[in-house]
């Protein structure tokens, strides 16, 4: 199926090798679960970089975009266990996007990631929402078990490890999204993006990533 919900949680960083551990640490055993369980998040996915920066990279998907600026999400983010401001406090390159799921094509979530990061220029936003549509279909892509589209709210896409009043001209960037079953397969479908004229000039960035592991709400335990 398309992925759940329709809002979703980009978040991307690196960390020094030094303090890796204690991330991976965190991430696994307390962060992931802990923002799945927040009403209204759906799953987490986690990811290491194959080819490309940063080196990690999450997402978390919600029943709806609102979830992602809900009383609940705002109450987690205002009370982070010391476990959490330790090593957010660590976070380098840290790229956030709350984001809506605008074009979901394909079934399941695979092994490999790829993705995108394009930089729509203002006014242009429906005509290349429709070019990427048409791009958007992993039918004819061996390899390629879904496609999708997230756009970032650029109010809320603040990294939360930076200043917000600060510029961020990446704030309302978009995300393609291709869930591959193997990292060999990504680079056929990012073709289409990395070398169509029309779209070539808006990417930002490339990136194919490996999934570490994925969580569900049903996945955790209830009191």
């Amino acid at each position: 199926m398309p992925l759940a919900g329709k809002g979703m949680l980009l978040t991307s960083m690196d960390i020094d090798a030094a303090d890796e551990a204690e991330f991976n640490r965190w991430y696994d055993r307390e962060h992931l679960e802990e923002r799945v369980a927040i009403d209204g998040f759906l799953e987490a996915r986690r990811y290491v970089a194959h080819e490309g920066k940063p080196k990690y990279l999450s997402l978390y998907s919600t029943a709806s975009f609102e979830v992602l600026d809900s009383p609940a999400y705002r109450t987690a983010l205002a009370n982070q266990t010391a476990w959490s401001k330790a090593n957010i406090a660590r976070f380098k390159n840290m790229i956030r996007a709350v984001a809506r799921i605008t074009i979901s094509r394909g079934q399941g979530r695979g092994a490999a990631l790829g993705i995108i990061r394009l930089r729509p220029v203002g006014g242009s936003e429906e005509k290349l929402r429709a070019a990427l549509r048409e791009q958007l279909d992993p039918a004819k892509l061996d390899g390629i078990i879904s496609m999708h589209l997230i756009e970032s709210d650029p109010d809320l896409s603040k990294p939360l490890t930076e200043d917000a009043s600060r510029p961020n001209p990446g704030a309302s960037d978009w995300f393609v999204l291709i869930d591959a079953t193997d990292v060999s397969a990504v680079p056929a479908a990012t073709a289409r993006f990395n070398n169509n004229v029309a779209l070539k000039s808006l990417v930002i960035s490339s990136g194919v990533y490996r999934l570490m592991w994925d969580v569900a709400k049903s996945d955790i335990p209830t009191a």
